[in-house]
């Protein structure tokens, strides 16, 4: 594990944009995994305005929510358009996020799942830390769910997610989510978090036993993890 400590968010934020600026440079037409909430936010913002070629790169997201169109703004889909697509020479036709409109969420896991193997898996993988520890929405469970399934949400991801809602009601209670075997598939990982509020699920995940009551302790076995944050001194 490389861990990498910054002093704030932005510090947070222009280390990993340098990752992946430096992964697209090397590799033009690299699969980028792609991760949505308060987190990224910088990242994305110092990779739009940074007039790098994303023309031959494409994009696979982590997770969306079951029940919200694209055009939702609370969707992931809508965000990622907002908060980069819409921003980088990027080939929307090569962006993708979970159809959240699925009639059968279960039939549009499967199809993910063989979306991102037919692009050869993911180069540089995204990740936040929900304050249970999970990534994507892998929320603590008896084990590790492996491929692309939908979830069902733990009532504290629902309670942290109604930032973004008009009331915690509004929060969908379930969504599509890469699973921890597709997420450790990917070649590179990049993990971001940042706030105290992070510092004792991002040490259990880290140094604590390996568990899937604590999703992200299976990061722990990567060949290749980066940890940029700034809970830790």
């Amino acid at each position: 594990m490389n861990l990498i400590k910054v002093e704030n968010y932005e510090e947070m934020s222009r280390a990993a944009a340098d990752l992946f600026l430096a992964q697209v440079k090397e590799k033009p037409a690299s699969v980028l995994g792609l991760a949505t909430g308060s987190s990224p936010v910088g990242l994305y913002k110092l990779l739009a305005g940074a007039n790098a070629d994303f023309s031959q790169a494409k994009s696979v997201n982590l997770d969306e929510y079951c029940g919200l169109s694209a055009d939702n703004p609370q969707s992931y889909r809508y965000f990622m358009t907002e908060n980069l697509f819409k921003h980088i020479n990027i080939n929307q036709a090569n962006t993708h996020v979970p159809d959240g409109m699925a009639a059968n969420p279960d039939a549009e896991a499967e199809r993910y799942e063989e979306l991102i193997e037919k692009l050869g898996g993911i180069d540089l993988q995204l990740l936040g830390m929900g304050h249970n520890g999970h990534i994507g929405f892998n929320e603590p469970d008896e084990e590790f769910a492996a491929a692309t399934h939908r979830v069902y949400l733990a009532e504290q991801t629902i309670k942290a997610n109604s930032r973004f809602f008009a009331s915690p009601e509004e929060v969908p209670t379930s969504a599509i989510t890469m699973g921890i075997k597709t997420i450790m598939q990917a070649r590179k990982i990049v993990v971001i978090a940042s706030g105290s509020e992070k510092t004792n699920i991002l040490k259990k995940a880290l140094y604590g036993t390996i568990t899937p009551r604590v999703p992200a302790s299976v990061l722990q076995l990567h060949q290749n993890l980066t940890v940029i944050t700034d809970c830790f001194e």
